[in-house]
């Protein structure tokens, strides 16, 4: 009896030391197969252009195959729930972004994951600012004049994505000035810009790359931008901060990975990450119209994303967050 006994326990000790054994050993074999990353935009629309540049970039590092795939929708939500149940080896990985990372476990009660604890956070690769634009026959022509204006009669501002991260950086913007702000959501950045040029709204307040050749070419002008400083792209366009409105907040991207990754596998592309955003190369196609490379280590971005979160939920009008809250 004594036997049987100890015979079961020792084979329990080696099974549980086999499940030890696995993971370390597939970590030391990474990557040996492709590696999904998954894009919560259509193809050429939004970070897909990040998305693209980080999985190239790191594929050329690691010296396996890095492909895209595409899962628009809910701003990026259904992209993060997907990855967030996928297997933790290292081979699904997601581009991680303020949307679907530091915005909806702020705006939405009904997010089918938990951010950012469902995710190893890898690595911030890519931070783009916000900006205000009006047309380029506007009667504002600096930043000053649409707010003295604006704290004495109502302006219709739009933005795009009801609780994205675009339109939560204005309802900053309406809490942290006595402008009189009426949002109007749109679906896409097509129709608000047709509407701005046509005066049916008087500014557009959006991530600002995506925009920056329309205001390069005249049709729209820039008034300012929420980065911390002026951007070295477009240095003639001041900052909210600099005008004495206290609204830093941008867009950012970076990679994740589902919770459990083994450390090494993290570390890993962790090591390939700030290695590509070295590259002149992958600099100079990043701060191209405006955004600019954010070469954070795992723990600082873990850090800066939960300091992300907060700055949503207290930097928002409670009434706001409770309407958009579903």
């Amino acid at each position: 009896m004594l036997h049987r006994i100890l015979d079961a326990c020792s084979k329990a000790l080696l099974f549980a030391a086999m499940l030890t054994v696995l993971p370390a050993n597939a970590a030391s074999q990474y990557p040996n197969q492709t590696i999904k990353l998954v894009v919560g935009f259509p193809p050429g629309g939004g970070g897909d252009l990040y998305g693209r540049l980080i999985a190239e970039s790191i594929s050329k590092s690691l010296g396996t195959s890095v492909v895209v795939e595409n899962k628009p929708g809910a701003g990026g939500n259904i992209a993060a729930a997907d990855v967030a149940k996928s297997r933790p080896d290292g081979y699904t990985l997601l581009l991680a972004m303020s949307g679907n990372i530091a915005v909806a476990p702020v705006v939405r009660k009904d997010l089918p994951y938990k951010a950012p604890d469902d995710f190893e956070l890898i690595g911030a690769a890519v931070e783009a600012p916000h900006g205000l634009f009006v047309g380029k026959n506007s009667r504002f022509k600096t930043a000053r004049e649409f707010f003295d204006y604006a704290e004495k009669n109502e302006v219709t501002v739009g933005s795009t994505s009801p609780g994205g991260a675009a339109h939560m950086g204005l309802e900053m913007l309406k809490l942290k000035t006595k402008a009189n702000i009426l949002y109007v959501p749109y679906r896409g950045s097509g129709p608000a810009i047709t509407d701005l040029m046509g005066g049916q709204t008087e500014a557009f307040f959006a991530t600002a790359p995506p925009l920056v050749g329309q205001t390069r070419n005249g049709a729209l002008r820039l008034l300012a931008l929420t980065g911390e400083e002026r951007n070295p792209s477009l240095p003639d366009v001041p900052t909210f901060k600099e005008l004495g409105i206290p609204v830093v907040v941008t867009q950012w991207y970076g990679l994740a990975a589902p919770k459990g990754t083994p450390k090494a596998i993290v570390d890993t592309l962790a090591q390939h990450l700030s290695k590509a955003l070295a590259d002149p190369k992958t600099i100079k196609i990043i701060r191209q119209d405006g955004a600019l490379e954010k070469d954070l280590s795992t723990d600082a971005f873990t850090a800066y994303v939960k300091q992300d979160i907060e700055g949503y939920r207290n930097n928002i009008d409670p009434a706001a967050l409770k309407s958009l809250s579903h």
